[in-house]
């Protein structure tokens, strides 16, 4: 068995939508109800991480895990448009907190596929103030949660979403538009450029990075 330098972490790595249950008002929920949809069946409950986080967290350090990565949901942090919400923030304050309580450093993912259903029905990362939108939604994420978040992933494998949702039509919004998939990867550098930005400014010092994955990829 090869020798892994001193530090390295061994961890595991979910997204909100597949965990929590009842994202109903992301991207996400709406594909999986459409009558065209790609997706076998409804997330639905998941596996109800939104109340049962800590029991679940304690399972992943039992067997020696030293890090887990999560994503947060910005719907439930910006339910409607500039309507922030306090109790969604405390909430993964909580989470966050068991991780820390548990041993588990955090590696926070920002964005992982889903986007809050207001924005997919302006016209998703091609809405025109796309980007300004997610740095504001970074901000308050930065600003509230920041020093627990020793690691941040601005956004989950943009070029997946990019060529998934733009070029092939599997996942949200279903499109096949080479011209589209060219205008949304651009989009996608300048938000992760803008999410760098809103970390940098806020609480704590998270190290940010882009998790992006060579291979073809899965739904959230």
């Amino acid at each position: 068995m090869r020798d892994f330098p001193e530090g390295f972490l061994f961890g595991s790595s979910t997204a909100a939508h597949q965990v929590e249950g009842g994202n109903f008002n992301n991207d996400w929920w709406a594909w999986e109800h459409a009558p065209y949809t790609t997706c076998v069946a409804s997330s639905g409950d998941a596996i109800d991480q939104l109340h049962r986080y800590d029991e679940d967290f304690a399972l992943l350090a039992s067997p020696g895990q030293q890090a887990h990565r999560i994503s947060i949901e910005w719907w439930r942090i910006e339910p409607a448009p500039g309507e922030w919400s306090s109790s969604a923030l405390e909430h993964y304050r909580r989470v966050l907190s068991s991780l820390a309580d548990r041993g588990l450093t955090a590696f926070v993912t920002l964005n992982h596929f889903t986007l809050p259903r207001w924005l997919a029905e302006r016209g998703s990362w091609l809405a025109p103030d796309a980007v300004e939108r997610f740095e504001r939604y970074c901000e308050r994420v930065a600003n509230a949660l920041g020093d627990l978040m020793p690691y941040a992933c601005t956004i989950n494998e943009p070029q997946i979403v990019a060529l998934f949702g733009y070029l092939h039509g599997d996942f949200p919004p279903g499109e096949r538009n080479a011209i589209k998939w060219r205008r949304v990867t651009r989009r996608l550098i300048e938000a992760h450029e803008a999410a760098v930005r809103a970390l940098e400014a806020g609480r704590g010092a998270p190290r940010a990075g882009l998790p992006a994955d060579a291979g073809a990829g899965a739904g959230p």
